[in-house]
């Protein structure tokens, strides 16, 4: 009888368990979906800002050393001029909001950002999306793809 007794138990642990984990995932993605589009916006807000002045390369680079300084004092790291710089770049490539993937993090993005090539970065974010990549694994395969087109090709005779 004991052992029916923690059979049941643990099915009720089990149960609560996968519910808890289940929330715990949606809560993870929905701040993360929350984040890429609030960068989104923090880099449509520097191009609008930076296009209504006429001097753009050193006005935009100001904007962004002082934007750095007092954002970061106010809420802390992730607002380095290289990050503020992301979201402008984020902002450039990505113009349309609805384009962005739910499915990918700021930091999918960040990789993403480094391919200058837009076929091969549409490449690399469906793969991404269709194989659920980390993104160590989108780093590995970008590094390979780009490491494997640099390779001298052999001479034939």
């Amino acid at each position: 009888m004991d052992n029916n007794i923690e059979k049941v138990h643990e099915d009720v642990f089990n149960s609560i368990k996968t519910l808890m984990d289940n929330a715990r995932s949606s809560a993870v993605r929905e701040v993360n979906n929350i984040l890429v589009q609030t960068y989104w916006e923090i880099g449509r807000i520097i191009v609008e800002d930076e296009q209504g002045h006429s001097d753009r390369a050193e006005y935009g680079k100001q904007l962004i050393t002082d934007l750095s300084k007092r954002l970061t004092k106010e809420y802390g790291k992730g607002f380095s001029r290289s990050n503020l710089q992301n979201m402008r770049n984020f902002y450039l490539l990505y113009p349309i909001c609805q384009t962005l993937s739910s499915k990918l993090s700021w930091s999918h993005y960040c990789e993403l950002l480094s391919i200058d090539d837009k076929k091969k970065r549409s490449f690399y974010e469906k793969e991404t999306i269709n194989s659920n990549w980390s993104v160590r694994e989108l780093k590995r395969q970008i590094k390979t793809s780009l490491s494997n087109l640099t390779l001298p090709v052999p001479n034939q005779k």
